[in-house]
């Protein structure tokens, strides 16, 4: 069974509590926190456990122990680098196994953390939505899951201030098309669609021996156990985040294809600084696009080479929107996903002989320092200042 549970804030305009004793004022209306310079971040008040009751969770096997949590400012933007930071921090203070998720989002396993805090996952959540609000300005996306792939998927189909919880996998999963699945890409849904498994459900209901035929034997296994809702992989805390992706939500459905292209040259500038900013190239680039029905469509292009310039992904991102060839479509959301990375040193590139190119990429430096020393909306592009 599928959850929606909305902010925690009172949409009446009265407060609510942060779990500390706090009051915070409803309503949208709390002011973003500024991050003081040089890095540092509020200090993140410890959350006392509540007296542990018969009410207290559960922890069945399919209850929720994982939740996926997006950041989101004010203007649906990514948190900067020190508040992205102190809002890990935050989530460390509820359960040390964190893990970073891109830049701008995080997995938490909260297995111990339901119990020592006499809490279900519903409750954690909307006391981390508060406190993120407190401290940082900043709303959160949640979706919680009994592992990483449903808390993912939940998360996925969350809104602004809401926290999607999935109970019963096969409830969620029913009726889902198979490239909802996450980690199943482009090609392999079109190969089991090829065979008439469009469906997640219908996908469950096929035998391994039949996917395995279709797939081959490792991946066939992979796709049937996300099939029934089993992931086998594990929060781990600290890793390296193997892709960054940044979204941006319309507020309305929308037609203009020239606001498609200004919203893809804003994802895929902060993509490029972000990635430049720690020292890290991707290989190839993903595009989705979420249309008004909740539908998706996935294109992804593998870069001539590993980049992280801006107009080198922002010409990708155009041809990747241009190749679905879209007539009036209603887009809730583009998002751009970079994959593939990899150290900058350690990525080989071409040497260019235009001088253009060149200078586009100093400017692109001086453009960098001067984000990182007064803000990520220093330096824009002018269609994006308009």
């Amino acid at each position: 069974m599928t959850i929606r549970q909305g902010n925690a804030l009172s949409p009446r305009g009265d407060s609510a509590s942060d779990g500390t004793g706090e009051s915070v004022p409803s309503g949208g209306s709390v002011p973003s926190v500024p991050v003081p310079s040089g890095g540092s971040v509020p200090p993140v008040p410890p959350v006392p456990p509540v007296p542990h009751t018969s009410d207290a969770p559960a922890g069945g096997a399919d209850a929720p122990t994982v939740l996926c949590v997006r950041f989101r400012g004010a203007g649906g933007e990514a948190p900067d680098g020190a508040a992205y930071a102190g809002l890990l921090g935050m989530l460390g203070a509820f359960t040390p196994v964190v893990e970073a998720v891109g830049q701008d989002g995080a997995l938490a396993d909260v297995r111990g953390a339901l119990r020592y805090f006499g809490r279900d996952a519903a409750g954690l959540a909307s006391v981390i939505r508060v406190r993120a609000l407190a401290l940082y300005g900043v709303d959160c996306v949640i979706g919680a899951g009994p592992n990483p792939l449903l808390a993912r998927m939940a998360a996925r189909e969350a809104g602004p201030g809401t926290t999607v919880m999935v109970g019963d996998a096969a409830e969620f999963l029913a009726g889902r098309p198979v490239a909802a699945l996450h980690g199943v890409g482009t090609a392999t849904a079109r190969a089991l669609c090829g065979y008439g498994l469009d469906t997640v459900d219908r996908l469950a209901a096929a035998p391994l021996a039949v996917l395995q035929r279709i797939l081959g034997a490792r991946t066939g296994r992979e796709v049937y156990e996300k099939a029934h809702g089993i992931d086998r992989t594990r929060v781990v805390p600290n890793a390296a985040a193997r892709s960054v992706a940044a979204e941006r939500a319309f507020p309305r459905d929308e037609l203009d294809r020239d606001r498609h292209r200004r919203a893809l040259l804003s994802l895929a500038g902060e993509l490029g600084a972000g990635m430049r900013r720690e020292g890290q190239v991707c290989r190839s680039l993903t595009l989705t696009v979420r249309y008004a029905d909740r539908t998706t469509t996935t294109r992804t292009r593998v870069l001539s080479e590993p980049t992280a310039h801006s107009a080198s992904l922002t010409g990708a991102a155009y041809r990747l929107l241009d190749a679905l060839g879209l007539q009036r479509a209603r887009v809730r959301a583009l998002a751009l996903r970079a994959e593939g990375l990899v150290p900058a040193e350690r990525a080989a590139r071409q040497l260019s002989f235009d001088p253009a190119d060149d200078k586009a990429r100093r400017l692109e430096a001086v453009a960098d320092r001067a984000r990182a020393k007064y803000g990520p909306r220093a330096v824009i592009p002018g269609s994006l200042a308009a």
